[in-house]
């Protein structure tokens, strides 16, 4: 453990700071995919007793409009966030009729034919309308197949008083919210650094169904007759089959300061990429079909494992809410889906992230030079292609160092981060939920990821039937709870009030839809 470490821990352990733990905050963002009965993908519209996909704070949709988006409201306590996405899961559940939702990151059995993937529609309003545009170009550049994997985004932020007694004790003279920025990136870059500890933890992808990659080069083994995977894979979702793509290989976006970070984004939203420039903006009958020809339309193009976010007003860029008001919170997005537990995230992980997310923002963390950039990458995609692969090495500033006791070195700095939490809060939830990550890392079939294969094998070698039943069991689990009434009818009347909101928001559009993308993009200069 470094003195810098050391030091911050002694700090925040103190009575006073050890209580602001207890103010951070937790937003979750669950994908699933809308299902028939018989596992093929949906192919009715986002059903209307669950409001506006435009305006609903709660539900909405991804990529697809059956792409279905669960979104707690921000939560100080885990348990509160639990049952908030509970509470939203037995709601949709109860207006899904004789759908389901998929319970795996990667995609149900698809069409035959990408045009049969239908794209979320979001009224006829202007920025519903851009949001239509901008899914139409992802179609087009990278195909609507990869717009199907679905996972989890974790929301977290630690309060800002927490900062400012950090900052005090630095002697640190920028202002509170240039600071607080800096902080979250040296969390970020921290996290790059060592997100492969959650590919391997937390990877629950080693396996896809073979229609996903028909007509796609890949280096994936057969399993059974329609199934492909990789033996010691964790995450195929966050390997170069998932949120990746040749376009971006080469973007180089930097973390070491939010004003490096919004430059890169900024290069990379205006820089011409010939290839969309041959598509061009309108397709051949006239209709938008991408927001611009650049190499992202909007930053939101850009994948990555995770991101610096500023809640943004109603039309503004999220760089440029970054630009304006700083680093609010990060949003982790390299979570697959836990196809064993029905919220498809279990409270135990959530607060594994605290202590990771916590440590990562309290050890040293020297920016990154580009050399280390490429070898955090090199040991992600390690972790997801070969994860549990036994004696995997991967590159610790140069030199070879086991992925096992690399990450039992990274625990230790983890547990004392999980031990301030438990003092903030009461109880030993947190070290438990350490100790439950140990006990991976000593035993690789205790991962989700080496499950998934195992239950795979008990189901004829066949992912599509074993996703297929765990979606079976998920769903009779939250239609044997239906919500009370109370609860129903408060949250019908907030559906109810989403699809007036979409309404009222296109009754009051005053601009054609050209001048709306001009003026949205505009903001970037």
């Amino acid at each position: 453990m470094s003195p810098l470490l050391r030091e911050r821990l002694a700090l925040l352990a103190t009575p006073a700071n050890r209580s602001l733990l207890s103010d951070c905050q937790h937003g979750i963002e669950k994908e699933s995919l809308r299902i028939s009965a018989d596992g093929t993908l949906a192919q009715t519209p986002h059903p209307q007793a669950l409001g506006s996909a435009l305006t609903h704070p709660r539900i909405t949709t991804d990529y697809s409009e059956a792409l279905l988006e669960l979104i707690t409201p921000v939560s100080k306590g885990i348990e509160e966030l639990f049952g908030q996405l509970d509470e939203i899961h037995r709601f949709t559940y109860g207006e899904l009729g004789d759908e389901r939702l998929w319970t795996e990151s990667m995609p149900c059995r698809l069409p035959a034919t990408d045009e049969a993937i239908p794209i979320a529609w979001y009224g006829t309003s202007n920025v519903g309308t851009l949001k239509y545009v901008y899914r139409r170009g992802l179609a087009v550049r990278y195909g609507k197949a990869m717009q199907c994997i679905a996972g989890i985004h974790y929301n977290f932020s630690l309060p800002p008083q927490l900062w400012q007694v950090m900052q005090a004790k630095e002697g640190d003279t920028r202002s509170a919210q240039d600071y607080q920025s800096e902080r979250y990136f040296a969390l970020i870059r921290n996290f790059r650094r060592y997100a492969w500890l959650l590919m391997y933890l937390f990877g629950a992808s080693p396996a896809v169904c073979a229609s996903f990659l028909q007509g796609r080069d890949h280096r994936l083994q057969p399993l059974g007759e329609h199934s492909l995977y990789l033996p010691w894979a964790t995450s195929l979702r966050m390997s170069d089959l998932g949120y990746n793509n040749n376009a971006q290989s080469g973007l180089n976006v930097c973390y070491n300061s939010l004003d490096n970070y919004i430059n890169s984004m900024l290069d990379a939203i205006s820089l011409p990429y010939a290839p969309y420039e041959a598509l061009g903006t309108h397709d051949a009958n006239g209709e938008w079909q991408q927001l611009n020809t650049n190499l992202l339309q909007i930053e939101n193009e850009f994948y990555s494992p995770i991101r610096p976010k500023r809640v943004a007003n109603s039309g503004e860029k999220p760089v440029h809410a970054l630009r304006e008001r700083g680093v609010e919170y990060i949003e982790v997005r390299c979570l697959d889906i836990d196809p064993f537990v029905p919220l498809g995230i279990e409270p135990a992980t959530a607060r594994f992230l605290d202590s990771f997310l916590l440590f990562c923002a309290i050890n040293d963390s020297p920016e990154l030079s580009d050399s280390e950039c490429e070898q955090a990458a090199g040991n992600f995609s390690l972790a997801v292609k070969r994860g549990r692969e036994p004696g995997l090495m991967l590159s610790d500033n140069g030199s070879e160092r086991s992925l096992v006791s690399w990450g039992e070195s990274l625990l230790d700095g983890i547990s004392a981060c999980a031990e301030l939490l438990d003092q903030s809060q009461g109880g030993s939830a947190f070290l438990e939920s350490v100790a439950v990550q140990r006990a991976k890392l000593k035993d690789a079939s205790l991962t989700p990821s080496a499950k998934v294969l195992a239950a795979i094998a008990e189901h004829g070698d066949s992912f599509f039937r074993f996703a297929l039943a765990q979606s079976e069991e998920h769903s009779q689990n939250f239609r044997a709870r239906p919500l009370d009434s109370d609860a129903q009818e408060r949250m019908a009347t907030e559906a109810t009030a989403s699809l007036a909101e979409q309404a009222a928001i296109e009754a009051a559009d005053d601009v054609d839809f050209d001048t709306f993308v001009d003026r949205y993009l505009s903001q970037q200069a």
